[in-house]
């Protein structure tokens, strides 16, 4: 996400580097290699244009003069007003006081609109929410059947009503059923169109005055870069959108619709999906992703993705399972499914400062290495997954026969065990380490 334009700033503030003072100049050749790069992001031409203008603005002058270290001080205003650019904090969706609060889907085909109903639908359901999603798109081959799919998956009710009536009617019918039956948040997924249309968008303000929406979020493809920007003001200039919803932010995206949206329409970006997984989608904050542009990180939510994988009672029973020397293999993997479930390796990595992923895109990170730790434990019996000092040759023949390995693999993943234990040991051993590994200030699942 962001890897080409992070690594043009990065050159961009090159020139600041080893400065004591910057003069105009300075400021002004500086920003002229931040406009290069902001507009090869596909960032819109006037959101640069009034970027560039006021981070010069405020660089030139006593604000950056008097700095001791100038170069510092202009990141800090372009992090600034990065931040200011994507709307300076996160925007929640907006709870009915009367429910159900009902959320309208709107967006062109393929865009992601009836997966991004699902995960939505799945986020609210795991804070305690009782979702239902609404099948109004009749025209799509399947798209019924999809979201049929999609609500069996994360155990969300699908109401439908067949390809023969009319979405108004649908919608409406939804909400009614809804309020019948107790689901306090309905997610309408509407028809999409190749393109905008009259009929398309009739149809949706027809849905919209039928349903009266809490929201109208627009699901926009961010690998569409300036085109998403020019949807979501036609959109919005129609229906009135309430927010945005950016896919395929996992992509080699160039970050022009995260970066122009908010300042375009004046609507905030509330959700990005980052993966394909109905549970890849993260609430959207305008700080942290401007920390992992110019690449700083973003600490908070890789600490968010850990805690959704802990689980402090299992965090204690792992800790006496370590004092007591009883840690098995078959905790060994369950605490690398619960890391494999926080996300890609790349993703993670991208969020720990100073992590430099350019220097990084050459190297192999297998995701595949847990499935096949997890197909070599399983073939083993629950004696050798108890106790695998008793593995001997014939045994780990067998295990990489049943789990379509190689012996090799099978004594990285033993060797790999047994350090576990002892660097477990050694830190249970110690109190203050043990406080930090177990306790409430270090919620890590491995």
């Amino acid at each position: 996400m962001f890897q080409s334009l992070s690594d043009k700033l990065a050159n961009a503030f090159k020139k600041f580097k080893n400065k004591g003072k910057l003069t105009e100049s300075d400021v002004r050749e500086g920003m002229r290699e931040v406009k290069l790069a902001l507009l090869e992001a596909d960032v819109n031409f006037k959101v640069v244009k009034d970027f560039t203008k006021t981070v010069t603005e405020r660089a030139v002058g006593a604000e950056v003069l008097e700095s001791l270290l100038p170069a510092q001080q202009i990141i800090k205003i372009v992090n600034e007003e990065l931040i200011r650019l994507m709307g300076s904090e996160n925007t929640k969706l907006e709870i009915a006081s009367n429910p159900p609060t009902v959320i309208m889907m709107v967006g062109l085909q393929g865009a992601g609109k009836t997966t991004h109903a699902g995960k939505l639908a799945a986020y609210y359901k795991k804070k305690g929410k009782n979702p239902l999603l609404v099948a109004c798109d009749v025209y799509r081959p399947a798209a019924i059947e999809q979201l049929k799919v999609v609500g069996e998956k994360i155990g969300v009710p699908v109401f439908s009503m067949g390809t023969g009536i009319s979405p108004v009617e649908i919608a409406k019918a939804g909400v009614a059923h809804a309020k019948k039956n107790g689901n306090d948040m309905v997610f309408i997924d509407t028809a999409g169109r190749l393109h905008i249309d009259e009929v398309l968008m009739e149809e949706l303000q027809n849905i919209k005055a039928a349903t009266a929406p809490t929201e109208i979020l627009l699901v926009a493809d961010a690998m569409l870069g300036q085109d998403a920007v020019n949807v979501a003001e036609s959109f919005n200039s129609l229906l009135d959108i309430t927010g945005v919803i950016l896919t395929k932010m996992d992509g080699d995206t160039r970050g022009g619709a995260a970066l122009s949206i908010k300042h375009i329409t004046g609507k905030p970006i509330k959700f990005i999906g980052t993966g394909e997984k109905l549970d890849m989608i993260e609430p959207f904050h305008p700080d942290r992703l401007a920390s992992r542009i110019l690449g700083m990180g973003d600490v908070l939510t890789l600490i968010e993705k850990a805690e959704q994988a802990f689980d402090e009672k299992k965090a204690a029973e792992l800790e006496e399972k370590f004092r007591k020397s009883t840690f098995t293999l078959d905790d060994y993997l369950e605490q690398m499914a619960r890391f494999k479930n926080m996300g890609s390796l790349e993703s993670m990595l991208g969020m720990i400062p100073g992590v430099n992923m350019s220097a990084l895109k050459d190297a192999k990170i297998d995701e595949k290495a847990l499935s096949h730790m997890e197909a070599i434990i399983l073939s083993m019996t629950k004696e050798e997954r108890t106790t695998p000092e008793i593995l001997n040759a014939s045994r780990k023949k067998r295990i990489a026969q049943g789990s379509g390995t190689s012996v090799e693999e099978i004594n990285k993943i033993v060797k790999q065990f047994d350090g576990m234990k002892k660097m477990m040991k050694q830190l249970t051993g110690n109190p203050k380490a043990a406080g930090r590994m177990f306790g409430k200030k270090m919620k890590m699942p491995f």
